[in-house]
C-alpha cells in the first residue's frame, strides 16, 4: 500500500514537472535558462527517487522469493529412492548419437565440397588451355579485334558466374552447417 502511494505521488510529481516545463518556456528570456535548469534538476531528482523505489521493490521481491523457496524446501519430504534421482542416460545417448551423425554429415559435406573445388580447378586449367588455343587459332585466322573483345568479355562474365556459383555453394554449405548442428 505504501509503495503504491509513493508511486502515485511520484507520478503526480512527474505531471507537475511537465506543467512546470511548459510554464518555464513562457518565462522572460533572461529567467528562462535558470527556470529550465531547475526543472531539469527536479526531473533528475525524481528519476532517482523512481529508481530507488524500483530497487527497493526488486529487493523485496527477491527476499519474498527466497522466503518462499526456503519454506518449500523445509516443507518438502524426502524419501529414500526418490524418482528425481534417476540419470537420463537414454537422452544423453540419443544426444550423443545425434551429434555423431551430424559430425559424419559434416565430414561428408566437406569431402564433397573439396571434390567439387578440385573439379573446378581442373576445369579452370582446361578452360585456360582452351582459351589460349582459341586465341592462337583466332590470331591465325585473323579475326577482328571486336570479335576478340566479345570473347574476352564473355570470359570475364563467365568468371563472375563461376564466382557467383561458388558463393551460392558456400552459402548453402553454411546454412546446412547452421541448421544441422
Amino acid at each position: 500500500v505504501v509503495e503504491n502511494e509513493i508511486q502515485a505521488r511520484i507520478d503526480n510529481i512527474f505531471s507537475n514537472l511537465e506543467r512546470l516545463e511548459i510554464l518555464s518556456s513562457k518565462e522572460p528570456p533572461n529567467k528562462r535558462q535558470n527556470a529550465k535548469l531547475r526543472v531539469d534538476q527536479l526531473k533528475y531528482d525524481v528519476q532517482h527517487l523512481q529508481t530507488a523505489l524500483r530497487n527497493f521493490q526488486h529487493r523485496r521481491f527477491l527476499r519474498e522469493q527466497q522466503e518462499r523457496q526456503r519454506e518449500e524446501l523445509l516443507a518438502r519430504t524426502f524419501t529414500a529412492n526418490d524418482s528425481d534421482t534417476t540419470i537420463p542416460i537414454d537422452e544423453t545417448l540419443q544426444y550423443n548419437e545425434s551429434l555423431q551423425s551430424a559430425h559424419r554429415g559434416m565430414d561428408e559435406l566437406i569431402g564433397s565440397g573439396t571434390s567439387i573445388l578440385q573439379g573446378l580447378r581442373d576445369q579452370r586449367v582446361t578452360l585456360k588451355g582452351t582459351h589460349k588455343k582459341i586465341l592462337d587459332v583466332a590470331n591465325m585466322l585473323g579475326l577482328s579485334n571486336t570479335v576478340m573483345r566479345l570473347i574476352e568479355k564473355r570470359a570475364f562474365q563467365d568468371r563472375f558466374l563461376m564466382l557467383g556459383g561458388m558463393a551460392v555453394t558456400c552459402v548453402i554449405m553454411f546454412l546446412v552447417v547452421q541448421y544441422l548442428t
